[in-house]
């Protein structure tokens, strides 16, 4: 009898079912809606290259792996690094099927999986005292703007300070008040020592309504309403930066922190990242430490010299 054959839509579907059921457990919610995605997207590209509903999986090839990156880069007009992403979701189905015996040869054996280095924006102390110290003409403004730099000098991601507790503000050994949270995205512990900006911020909105009735630390708006009045805040205080909430995490481990000589091991404890090369990343951009660093070897030699020349 003729085996039947094993449809590729179908595993990534089963995968998908058994993920949903995990959410809250292994899987942040975010997890499951990019693999939903996904699952989408190789729906909408075998139609495009086969003109059928779901293929045998020993259909795949390594000329379908790069077919679909042409795909995502064309038709859905994709850069590289959210290609790469898909690809890096797609591969763990594959991973399936190699596992089950339904495959007998990996289709990414020899495809690049690297991502290209992006340069990540941060704000300057400059910048940041500018945000500081400007007067709003709404209080609104001025809201989005102290959850942003809590956010500056805690390196909390969006979610994370959205979801922040009271209950998660704590005594830290040193007697100071720290920030004791689980990364949503990664499930990573952060234990985080407040500095007195964001303490002052706290302090600000102790008594504000929302955060008594729903719990929180802070009045978050949703992360596309942030988003759009950052820009505004960016506007009125001359930051001709793309400004997103994202940025203030990148603004902590460069200006707030690595530039201010905090080792790079207690910066990726903070951030919560479960691997130090992705702090290494944040190293890479610092002109102003490597600026700073020069000015005081320059200053060395320059005394040095002087000593020399006095002998």
């Amino acid at each position: 009898m003729e085996e039947k054959p094993v449809l590729l839509l179908e595993v990534f579907r089963m995968h998908n079912e058994q993920m949903s059921k995990l959410v809250g457990k292994d899987y942040a919610p975010g997890t499951m809606d990019r693999y939903s995605t996904s699952l989408q997207h190789t729906r909408d590209f075998i139609k495009w290259k086969f003109g059928t509903e779901d293929i045998d999986v020993k259909k795949l090839s390594y000329q379908f792996i790069t077919d679909y990156e042409f795909w995502f880069k064309t038709v859905r007009n994709c850069a590289h690094n959210t290609t790469i992403k898909y690809l890096a979701n797609f591969k763990k189905v594959i991973h399936i099927c190699l596992k089950n015996g339904w495959l007998e040869r990996d289709p990414f054996l020899g495809f690049k999986m690297s991502k290209r280095e992006v340069v990540r924006e941060c704000l300057t102390e400059a910048e940041l005292q500018r945000m500081a110290e400007k007067e709003f003409v709404t209080d609104r403004l001025g809201q989005v703007r102290d959850v942003f730099l809590f956010s500056c000098y805690t390196g909390l991601a969006y979610v994370d300070v959205q979801q922040l507790k009271r209950s998660e503000i704590g005594e830290g050994m040193n007697g100071e008040r720290w920030i004791f949270t689980k990364r949503q995205k990664t499930e990573t512990p952060s234990r985080i020592p407040l500095l007195p900006v964001p303490l002052e911020i706290l302090d600000r909105y102790q008594d504000h309504p929302q955060c008594l009735y729903q719990d929180r630390v802070l009045p978050v708006l949703s992360n596309q309403k942030m988003n759009a009045y950052l820009k505004e805040i960016a506007d009125v205080c001359g930051i001709r930066k793309p400004l997103t909430f994202h940025i203030a995490r990148h603004t902590f481990a460069t200006t707030i922190t690595l530039s201010n000589g905090v080792p790079i091991e207690t910066v990726s404890r903070m951030l919560g990242h479960r691997n130090l090369k992705t702090t290494q990343h944040y190293a890479k951009i610092l002109d102003q430490k490597v600026s700073d660093d020069m000015q005081q070897l320059r200053g060395r030699l320059v005394l040095k010299r002087e000593a020399a020349d006095e002998l």
